[in-house]
């Protein structure tokens, strides 16, 4: 939230920026997407177990995440041109020399370190933190446009390289997806060379004195908080997302019906990202994530007892109405709550913890499914996540309350 008697910042060009940095993601989750097409006929080119492509999907995953903590960093120093060119460069030279790979040790080093570390960790976290430099007015919505962009890249991307492996093969199409990333990204890397007007109007010194005053709990342990909260949230999160087409087939329905619940799932989960984008220009981000996975919770819940056909699709539908907004409103509480200039990394680490928690979600719901032999208790697993996230949300909404309270009656 900003100071509606402060002028503002903005100008026309940081739409530039949101576009750019939109198609930048767009192009460059299409490796992760790729991967996942491409699993079976990889492995069995190789004659290698399912594994093995398996664990570069989560490579890919792994190393854009930590990636994004360091690339965070460097953008905080030296503005998003720099980082963004070498994700050009490295998501498609990456899936270039992927085509050309013929052993276990070169795919999953190019996948975490090339398409992961240096590639997709220029992308999310690192993007998503420099449109909030771009914006004080309506920096939810912008930061939720860019997100979109991952949506897009699930919308889009999956049904392209089925039909490429298809007709061409796996090296084929993954040799011209990077032909194709390079051309796309490199080009709109130069786009975000600009330096932000928030550089420009304020200090990043004053920005940090001005943010950190007054604050009741040490910068660390809020910092760990979030942490924790963003782990809550995706382990609810990534359960119906992981499992939901397995549960539909538990209940004996067809696993094609499975599957139009999860695109139902994610193709509502698009316009959720607008709409919660455009609820946090008004109510701020820790409000926004209190908001979202307070209903989240209650919606995962409501799995436990629906079992019929209909009832699955709405709740799906429900679902990602309100999930899909959640995660980008982590990049505008760090703003709230953190110095300008320290904003990239600490958005990557956020997001770092995030991305565990999707993994741990996912893994988590076939264990206890595993044990107990029913999804209900695992879904009642993620409720319980997802009320840790609230509490630990709540908290620091109420610290940042006390604060500006004393604040106002020393002032």
């Amino acid at each position: 939230m900003t100071d509606e008697t402060a002028p503002s910042v903005e100008t026309p060009y940081g739409w530039v920026v949101v576009a750019a940095s939109l198609l930048l993601m767009a192009t460059a989750f299409g490796a992760s997407y790729l991967m996942i097409v491409g699993l079976k006929p990889v492995a069995a080119e190789f004659g290698w177990p399912r594994w093995v492509p398996s664990l570069a999907y989560s490579l890919i995953l792994l190393g854009a995440g930590f990636g994004g903590i360091v690339m965070g960093r460097w953008s905080d120093r030296s503005g998003m041109g720099g980082p963004a060119l070498l994700g050009g460069f490295m998501v498609g030279g990456g899936a270039i020399a992927l085509s050309y790979m013929d052993g276990i040790w070169p795919l999953l080093l190019l996948s975490g370190l090339v398409i992961g570390f240096l590639g997709n960790g220029t992308v999310f976290s690192p993007l998503l933190t420099n449109a909030t430099r771009w914006f004080d007015r309506r920096r939810g919505i912008a930061v939720a446009i860019v997100a979109c962009g991952q949506s897009l890249a699930g919308a889009a991307w999956p049904t392209l390289f089925r039909y490429g492996i298809d007709e061409i093969g796996w090296r084929e199409t993954w040799f011209y997806y990077g032909i194709f990333a390079v051309c796309v990204m490199v080009p709109l890397s130069l786009l975000l060379r600009r330096r932000p007007p928030v550089y420009r109007a304020i200090g990043n010194g004053q920005a940090a004195a001005a943010r950190s005053a007054g604050s009741a709990l040490p910068p660390g342990l809020v910092q760990v908080l979030l942490c924790v909260a963003i782990v809550g949230c995706c382990v609810a999160m990534a359960m119906p997302m992981v499992h939901v087409v397995a549960y539909c087939s538990d209940l004996g329905f067809e696993a094609a019906r499975g599957a139009e619940m999860l695109s139902l799932l994610l193709a509502c989960a698009f316009f959720s990202r607008l709409g919660f984008g455009w609820l946090s220009d008004r109510i701020g981000g820790l409000m926004t994530i209190l908001l979202g996975s307070g209903m989240q919770a209650i919606t995962l819940a409501m799995y436990i007892w629906i079992d019929n056909l209909f009832g699955l699709y709405v709740i799906s539908g429900v679902f990602g109405l309100v999930f899909g907004g959640i995660v980008p409103a982590y990049a505008l509480a760090v703003r709230e709550l953190f110095p300008d200039s320290e904003a990239g990394w600490r958005i990557g680490v956020v997001f770092l913890f995030g991305t565990v928690g999707m993994a741990l979600g996912g893994w988590l719901g076939g264990w206890v499914f595993d044990l107990t032999g029913t999804y209900q208790i695992a879904f009642m697993t993620g409720v319980f996540f997802n009320l840790v996230n609230l509490m630990v949300i709540g908290a620091l909404i109420w610290q940042e309350g006390a604060s500006t309270r004393t604040q106002a009656a020393s002032a």
